[in-house]
């Protein structure tokens, strides 16, 4: 028999991206589209300006319904951080931020990135934050330390009799991740 392990709630999940597109076509009429695939899009037209705006305006729709998940890793750092040029380790919460470059004017992208990426992301503005729960007060208040049990796990159903932390406890920061070497570059 196979045992199946639910997904907790502590489980880091990839960032979600959205990306809104306008397409030109040779008979100077565009569409838009959209990554998923659910979503309702304008036929074909000639109108493009009423297609940009229906495109920012959509891109602001999945901003204002997308829920922010504490728990997801940064889309922009499983893209190795190709959209900004200073180099950066992902950290701190996750935010969602929309982003459009209004020089070329014809993609939107919406994605969940942590908060050491989003201010470096060029045309990228904060839509929303993490909403707090009432388990989740403002100031950050440390998780209880876990009892030790025989083989180095840990078990989230008893705590320490003393109040003390476990021992062998690791930090919550991450190694940093190596830097790959792009082709062409020493």
């Amino acid at each position: 028999m196979t045992t199946a392990h639910p997904a907790t709630s502590t489980e880091r999940v990839p960032g979600r991206a959205w990306t809104i597109r306008l397409t030109g076509h040779s008979d100077r009429s565009a569409t838009v589209s959209c990554t998923t695939a659910a979503c309702r899009m304008p036929p074909r037209s000639k109108d493009l300006a009423a297609l940009r705006a229906f495109a920012a305006q959509h891109a602001a729709a999945h901003a204002k319904a997308a829920t922010v998940r504490s728990n997801a890793w940064c889309h922009c750092g499983s893209q190795q951080c190709s959209a900004h040029t200073e180099p950066v380790h992902c950290a701190g919460s996750v935010v969602l931020i929309v982003r459009h470059d209004p020089t070329v004017g014809q993609v939107w992208s919406v994605e969940e990135v942590c908060a050491a990426c989003a201010p470096l992301i060029p045309h990228a503005t904060v839509a929303a934050r993490p909403r707090r729960t009432a388990e989740q007060p403002a100031a950050a208040v440390p998780a209880p330390a876990r009892a030790a049990v025989p083989g180095g796990f840990s078990s989230p159903d008893t705590a320490p009799a003393d109040g003390a932390p476990a021992p062998g406890r690791r930090s919550g920061r991450r190694p940093p991740r190596p830097q790959r070497r792009r082709t062409g570059q020493r």
